[in-house]
C-alpha cells in the first residue's frame, strides 16, 4: 500500500463532477511495462497481474486470478481466505486516494475460473469478467461483470448466478467491503467513509434497476435450471455525501446539485470543515453523512429535492447552519460564514533548538468537557492527543480551560501547562523538552508494530512512525502481517531519519503461532510483497524464514505473544508434558514475554482465573513470564521480548513497552540493524516500560552473559526515570524465584531509593549456593504511567523493568539449570478446576515471607 501524500490533499478534494475529460473508458491489465498504471492511496493493493478499469472520472482495480491473490491478510480469513476477483481500490480519476481494501459482490470469495477483460471499452463500455464455472461450485455459475463508461462516477457491478445442478441452490446476494470505521445507510444506500476525514474520500453503494435488471431478494435460491442477474452501482467521491448523491443520480433519482462554500470571517476558505444534511442520517445516528471542502472550501453534492437542512462545521468553531430548497436539476450555491477558530499552536524543540517529535494531551478541567480530536489511528487528532513529527503543529479545540501535557517518551521531561482558551483566539505552548534519562551507548527498539498494510487495522503508516517518533523509539522493524514492506520511504518523506531506523522485515501470522522476522527485500507489486506462506507447524515457518531469500546470519525470528503451553510444553493440550514443538526451541532467537499489557513477572503463579469479560465466564489465562522462568530452569535459553504490538495511534499505541540493546551509535540514523539484533540474540537487553534499568557484574558482565561467581555475585544496579515515572521496589530473581532477602523497597530501605532522575544506584551482594541465571526487577508498583498517557489505556500499567539473565556458573564447571519448576508442575493445558486447585494448594504451601537483608551495601561511585 501506498500511502497518498498529504501535499496532494487539495487536488483530493476537487469536486469529482468538475474533473476534465481524460480518455474514453478502459480495461486492462497490468504488467511490468504498465505498472505506473496502477491507481495509489492508502489502501492501494493492485500488483501486477491485476486488471485496471479507468474512465474520465474514476479508475478501478479488479484483482486477477493469481495464486494466493488477497489485498492483505485480513481480507478473509480461513483456508478460502483468498479473493480473487474482487474490487479492490478504488478512486477519483488521477487523486490516488484509493480508501477501499475490498468490495467483494454477492460475498466473492474463493477461488474462480477466470478474471478477463471482456470489452476493452473501444466501443463506449469497459468490462472487467469474474467467472465461477459451475463444475468447480457444486453446480452453481456465477458471473460477476464490473462495467464502466465515459460519465460514471463508479463501477457498476452485474452479477448473475444459474443453476446448472439437479437440486435447488441457495446463494448469498449480501455485498461486502472492508474496512471503514465510519459507516451507515440513507435510505437503501449503504455509505463508508474514510478511516481518517482528512482523506477526503467516501464511497457509496446501492442496487440498480434499469437495462431489464431488478434488486434482487433478500434471500435466493435457484431451481434446476433457473438463471438470475442483478446489479448494484458502486460509487466514489471526495466524500460519503457526495458518493451518496452520485448513486441517487446513477439511479435516476431527482437531485440538485448544491454548491457551499465555507470561509472565514477574514474571507480566507476552511478547508478542514464538513457538510452534513441531517434529512439525510438515519434516526439515532452516531455516524455523520458528510462531505468535505476542496482547496477552496468549496463543497460539491448532490441532494434530493425539497427543504435540507444543512450543517457547516469546523472543530474550534460554532456550527453554521442553512435551509435549502433543492429542485431537480437545478444549481444552488450559497455561503457559509464561519467564526473565527480557536487553537492552540505549538513550538516544541530540544535543548539545542531543533523542532522535537512530540505528543501532546488536552485534559479538559473547570467543566470542559475532553475534547473529541479524532479517531484514534490516525496522529494529527487522536481522540484527545496530537501526535506530531516535528512539534511544530496547531490543534483546533473548542473554547474551554484544557491542561495540556507535551511528553516525548520515556527518556524525556514532560511541560504541563494550563491554558484558558477564549472563543476565536489561538493561544501558544511553546518549550523545551529535557533528555534526563542517560541512554548513551543503549538504543531503544521495539520489534513488533503495524499498520495498515497488516489488513488487521487502518492505521496510516506515516500515522505509525510518527506515533513511534513521539514516544520516542529509535529502532523499528518494519513487521507488517504477512507482507514484506519497508518503512524507510516514510520515515524519509517525514523527515523522521534523526529519529527512526528501521529494517525490512514481517510478521507471519496464521491460526497458531505468530512470528517475526528480520531483514527481507519485498518485492514490488507482488503478492504479500515477495512473502513466503504461514504453516500450521510453527518448524516449518522458522525453517522458512531463517534462510528466505538469502542465508543472513544476523537475522532475527521470535514468537509473537506466544502459547507457552502449546509451543513449549503441552502440544496437543491433554494436561501431560510433551515439549511442544520438538525441536523449537532450537529455531528461533526469542519470545514476547512482554506484549502491551502489564506485566507479571512478580507474579509467582503460571497462570490466573479472571472473568472473560465476553462471556462472563471464568476462565484461565496463562502468564508467559512465570513459564518462561520455568523453561529457563530447564535449560531452555530463548531470550525474552518486549513489544507493544501497536494497531492503532491511541489505546493500543506504541511506547508502553520497548528494550534497549547497545549500540556504537547514539544516533537513530546510524543504528546498524546487524548490530542489533545480535545484542538481542545474545539477550544483551532490557525489557522496560519506562524505567532505564541498567546491571552488570563487578567485573563488568552484562545481561545474557556468564560469570565465574564463587560463592555468589555483586550486582551493579542503576536505575533512572524522567520526571514522570517512579519505582519503588528492586527485585532480584534468582532462578526465577523472587528471594525475600533480595527484595528492597521504599517502604524497607527508604535511604536506597532517590528522587532525582537516579531513582536507585546500588552494589547488591547475591549469594549463590549453586549455578543461578540472574534477573534484577526495577517496579513502580504503586505508580503508574498516566501524566505520559492520559486516558489511553498504557496510562494503567505501571513502570517495570528487567532484563535477560545473568548466567552464574559456581563451580566453574559451566552454567546447569537446575531444573526448578518454581513450586508448581511444569505449566500444561489445566482446566479451570484444576487451575484453582493449584492455586489454592500454592497459597496454603507458601512460607511466611522472610525480612530483607538489614543491612546496606555502599553504593557505587557517581559517574562523573
Amino acid at each position: 500500500m501506498q500511502p497518498a501524500p498529504r501535499q496532494f490533499a487539495a487536488f483530493f478534494a476537487l469536486p469529482a463532477l468538475a474533473l476534465p475529460l481524460l480518455a474514453a473508458p478502459a480495461a486492462f491489465e497490468i504488467g511490468p511495462d504498465n505498472k505506473d498504471q496502477l491507481p495509489r492511496g492508502k489502501e492501494a493493493d493492485g500488483i501486477i497481474g491485476d486488471f485496471v478499469l479507468r474512465n474520465d472520472k474514476i479508475e478501478a482495480v479488479i484483482s486477477a486470478n493469481l495464486p494466493l491473490r488477497r489485498a492483505n491478510m485480513s481480507t478473509f480469513y480461513g483456508t478460502n481466505g483468498i479473493s480473487p476477483g474482487c474490487l479492490y481500490d478504488l478512486t477519483l480519476r488521477g487523486a490516488h486516494n484509493d480508501q477501499l481494501t475490498c468490495f467483494s459482490p454477492s460475498g466473492q470469495q474463493g477461488p474462480v475460473s477466470w478474471v478477463r477483460v471482456a470489452k476493452d471499452g473501444k466501443e463506449g463500455e469497459a468490462v472487467i469478467e469474474v467467472v465461477v464455472t459451475s463444475p468447480n461450485n457444486g453446480g452453481l455459475y456465477k458471473r460477476h461483470e464490473y462495467r464502466l463508461r465515459d460519465g460514471w462516477q463508479g463501477v457498476l457491478v452485474v452479477t448473475t448466478y444459474r443453476n446448472a445442478g439437479k437440486d435447488s441452490r441457495k446463494g448469498t446476494v449480501d455485498d461486502r467491503w472492508t474496512t471503514f470505521t465510519s459507516t451507515g445507510t440513507t435510505g437503501d444506500i449503504a455509505w463508508a467513509d474514510a478511516v481518517d476525514p482528512a482523506d477526503k474520500a467516501g464511497y457509496a453503494r446501492a442496487w440498480v434497476e434499469r437495462d431489464g435488471l431488478k434488486a434482487p431478494p433478500n434471500e435466493l435460491e435457484l431451481k434446476p435450471g433457473q438463471e438470475i442477474s442483478f446489479a448494484r452501482f458502486v460509487a466514489v467521491g471526495t466524500s460519503p455525501l457526495q458518493a451518496v448523491g452520485v448513486v441517487k443520480a446513477f439511479r435516476g433519482e431527482a437531485t440538485g446539485l448544491v454548491s457551499a462554500t465555507a470561509k472565514d470571517a477574514s474571507g480566507k476558505p476552511v478547508t478542514t470543515a464538513k457538510l452534513v444534511a441531517r434529512s439525510l442520517e438515519a434516526a439515532g445516528t452516531t455516524n455523520r453523512l458528510a462531505a468535505y471542502p476542496d482547496a477552496q472550501g468549496v463543497f460539491t453534492v448532490r441532494l434530493p429535492i425539497g427543504d435540507q437542512f444543512l450543517e457547516v462545521s469546523d472543530l474550534g468553531r460554532e456550527v453554521a447552519s442553512q435551509v435549502v430548497g433543492v429542485s431537480a436539476n437545478s444549481e444552488i450555491k450559497f455561503a457559509a460564514k464561519l467564526s473565527a477558530q480557536s487553537a492552540i499552536a505549538f513550538d516544541i524543540r530540544s535543548e539545542n533548538g531543533q523542532p522535537l517529535p512530540c505528543k501532546a494531551q488536552f485534559i479538559g478541567v473547570n467543566g470542559t468537557k475532553v475534547p473529541s480530536l479524532g479517531p484514534q489511528n490516525r496522529a494529527a487528532g487522536c481522540v484527545d492527543q496530537h501526535h506530531s513529527a516535528n512539534g511544530q503543529f496547531r490543534q483546533p479545540l473548542p473554547p474551554g480551560d484544557y491542561e495540556v501535557v507535551v511528553t516525548r517518551g520515556i527518556e524525556f521531561g514532560h511541560l504541563r501547562q494550563t491554558v484558558k482558551l477564549a472563543v476565536g483566539q489561538t493561544a501558544t505552548v511553546k518549550g523545551v523538552l529535557k533528555r534526563l534519562v542517560d541512554t548513551r551507548g543503549w538504543v531503544s527498539a521495539d520489534y513488533h508494530n503495524h499498520s495498515t498494510p497488516s489488513g488487521d487495522n487502518t492505521c496510516g503508516t506515516d500515522d505509525r512512525l510518527i506515533n513511534l517518533a513521539a514516544e520516542g523509539v529509535e529502532f523499528v522493524p518494519t513487521t507488517e502481517h504477512n507482507r514484506f514492506y519497508d518503512w524507510r520511504p516514510h520515515i524519509v518523506r517525514l523527515g523522521l531519519t534523526n529519529h527512526l531506523q528501521t529494517v525490512s522485515g514481517v510478521e507471519m501470522t496464521g491460526g497458531g503461532a505468530h512470528f517475526n522476522s528480520f531483514p527481507f527485500e519485498p518485492t514490488p507489486l507482488a503478492q504479500d510483497g515477495g512473502a513466503p506462506v504461514w504453516n500450521a507447524d510453527p518448524r516449518i515457518t522458522a525453517a522458512t524464514l531463517r534462510d528466505f531469500q538469502k542465508p543472513e546470519p544476523a537475522r532475527w525470528i521470535q514468537i509473537n505473544h506466544p502459547d507457552m503451553v502449546a509451543n513449549f510444553t503441552d502440544r496437543d493440550g491433554d494436561g501431560r508434558a510433551d515439549g511442544g514443538f520438538i525441536g523449537l526451541p532450537l529455531m528461533i532467537d526469542g519470545v514476547e514475554v512482554e506484549n502491551y499489557s502489564m506485566s507479571s513477572i512478580l507474579s509467582g503463579v503460571p497462570f490466573t482465573v479472571t472473568r472473560d469479560t465476553k462471556t462472563g465466564r471464568d476462565t484461565v489465562r496463562s502468564q508467559r513470564e512465570f513459564v518462561w522462568l520455568q523453561l529457563l530452569n530447564k535449560g531452555h535459553r530463548y531470550v525474552g521480548v518486549a513489544v507493544c504490538d501497536a494497531h492503532s495511534v491511541y489505546g493500543n499505541g506504541t511506547g508502553g513497552w520497548r528494550m534497549y540493546m547497545p549500540s556504537a551509535s547514539d544516533e537513530p540514523a546510524k543504528i546498524d540493524w546487524r548490530e542489533n539484533s545480535r545484542h538481542a540474540k545474545e539477550g544483551r537487553s532490557y525489557l522496560t516500560t519506562g524505567p532505564f534499568l541498567q546491571v552488570q557484574t563487578d567485573d563488568g558482565t552484562l545481561p545474557g552473559g556468564t560469570v565465574r561467581a564463587t560463592g555468589g555475585v555483586k550486582l551493579k544496579v542503576r536505575v533512572q526515570c524522567t520526571d514522570w515515572i517512579d519505582i519503588d521496589r528492586v527485585q532480584v530473581l534468582v532462578n526465577g524465584r523472587a528471594e525475600p532477602k533480595l527484595n528492597f523497597t521504599r517502604a524497607s530501605h527508604p535511604t536506597w531509593f532517590a528522587s532525582g532522575v537516579v531513582k536507585f544506584d546500588r552494589v547488591i551482594d547475591v549469594p549463590l549456593a549453586e549455578d543461578a541465571h540472574l534477573i534484577v526487577v526495577a517496579a513502580g508498583e504503586n505508580f503508574d504511567l498516566k501524566t505520559g498517557y492520559g486516558t489511553s489505556a498504557q496510562a494503567r500499567i505501571k513502570p517495570i523493568a528487567y532484563h535477560n539473565p545473568i548466567w552464574a556458573d559456581v563451580d566453574g564447571g559451566g552454567f546447569k539449570p537446575n531444573g526448578d519448576t518454581l513450586g508448581f508442575p511444569l505449566t500444561t493445558k489445566v482446566s479451570l478446576e484444576e487451575a484453582r486447585a493449584l492455586l489454592e494448594k500454592h497459597a496454603g504451601a507458601k512460607p511466611a515471607a522472610a525480612p530483607a537483608a538489614a543491612t546496606e551495601p555502599k553504593a557505587k561511585a557517581k559517574k562523573k
